[in-house]
């Protein structure tokens, strides 16, 4: 199979499981709701427990985005590793065409979520340095303001920043696998774009573990 073949299959693949969110599919199960009509109408974990509160369900929708992404990734990235010798573009390839299909799926009308929680999952498989420092940001920025927007897009754009000196620190830079984790980090910026808009307006709510 040529690295080409393996690319389109892998960006179908992960982009269709990629397209399965959580906090819809559980909003109907549980709720018999949409998602998408509620509280900031985001179908992500922190408008679901915002929306339904913090039970165990909540936390499921983030494991479930997460692990979804995580599959993908791994798979591709095993794949690739076994037969190109190119596990750290197999893992950036699968993980944004995820984010892309949480972002655009299109098993609900191309209207998904953000893919902060798709791309986090992917990070790790890149490179877990890059991925400790990126949570590290995350935890230290939210801790700080308490916005989860604010957190998600300072992390995401941590991670090209930090795979850069990590790569040229090794000598081992490589522009494919950069540009792809660069992407996928200014994809998470683009799509908070209404939460810059509510943070301009102070009308962005806080993220708290407690509440709704």
């Amino acid at each position: 199979m040529t690295v080409y073949y393996a690319m389109l299959i892998s960006a179908v693949c992960s982009y269709l499981l990629g397209g399965a969110n959580g906090a819809i599919i559980f909003s109907h199960l549980i709720h018999h709701e949409d998602i998408r009509e509620k509280g900031s109408k985001n179908p992500g974990f922190t408008n679901y427990k915002r929306v339904y509160g913090n039970d165990i369900i909540a936390w499921i929708v983030l494991i479930f985005d997460v692990g979804k992404a995580a599959v993908c990734v791994f798979l591709t990235a095993l794949f690739f590793r076994n037969n190109y010798d190119m596990w750290q573009f197999g893992a950036a390839f699968a993980g944004l065409f995820a984010m892309l299909g949480h972002c655009f799926p299109l098993w609900y009308g191309f209207k998904g979520g953000k893919a902060f929680m798709a791309g986090f999952a992917t990070i790790w498989f890149v490179d877990y340095r890059m991925a400790l420092i990126a949570t590290l940001i995350f935890f230290i920025v939210l801790a700080s303001c308490r916005y989860m927007s604010v957190s998600s897009c300072t992390a995401s754009l941590t991670c090209p920043i930090a795979l850069l000196c990590i790569m040229l620190a090794e000598k081992t830079f490589d522009l494919k696998v950069w540009l792809l984790c660069l992407v996928s980090a200014l994809l998470v910026v683009i799509r908070h774009k209404s939460n810059f808009e509510k943070l301009k307006n102070h009308t962005e709510s806080k993220f708290s573990l407690k509440n709704k």
